[in-house]
């Protein structure tokens, strides 16, 4: 029984180190797409995935095929792209580099996209807060009928002394009421 046991663990482990021998490394292709291009070919993708699952419909509306508008932008194919892939995944250091990089570049991005949108945010607030003070300013000062009509008495005044003047300057000879304000 123990015998039995001991040749069943010595068949599987020699049947687990079989076939790990056999991995094969995949090539450095020959249009292998440099690392830093790589890293801008996988912020922009991600970018543009986030895009099309935020707003699907109008991504389609557009006619824009996302991956196709990166690999055209950054003058690849994906059959280059899939080949630089499956390389850079083979090389664990150089791959988690890449990732590091493209996860460092989202987290700069979003963090200029989130102080934008505050700024933008308290530039509204304070606009809307401007248009309700003005707006109260005026319910206020048509709330005192004696104000609003002291207002209203100022603008007539104001009305009556521009026409005056201008009869004084039309006339050649000045009324008395203007003659006995003078003296």
């Amino acid at each position: 029984m123990i015998a039995r046991k001991s040749y069943i663990l010595l068949l599987a482990l020699s049947i687990f180190l079989i076939a790990c021998q056999d991995l094969d490394k995949t090539e450095k292709p020959d249009n292998l797409i440099p690392e830093e291009k790589m890293v801008d070919v996988l912020t922009e993708l991600s970018l543009v995935h986030a895009a099309k699952n935020y707003n699907k419909f109008k991504l389609e509306q557009t006619g824009i095929k996302p991956d196709r508008f990166v690999f055209e932008k950054y003058d690849i194919d994906s059959l280059q792209f899939e080949q630089s892939s499956n390389y850079y995944s083979d090389q664990y250091v150089i791959y988690e580099r890449i990732y590091d990089s493209v996860r460092g570049r989202i987290k700069v991005l979003k963090s200029n996209y989130d102080s934008l949108r505050e700024v933008e945010i308290k530039r509204e607030d304070s606009l809307k807060r401007l248009q309700k003070d003005s707006l109260q300013m005026m319910d206020s000062i048509m709330a005192i009928p004696r104000l609003r009509d002291s207002v209203q008495r100022s603008r007539l005044k104001l009305k009556d002394a521009s026409k005056s003047k201008k009869v004084i300057r039309d006339s050649l000879i000045a009324p008395v009421s203007m003659e006995e304000d003078r003296n």
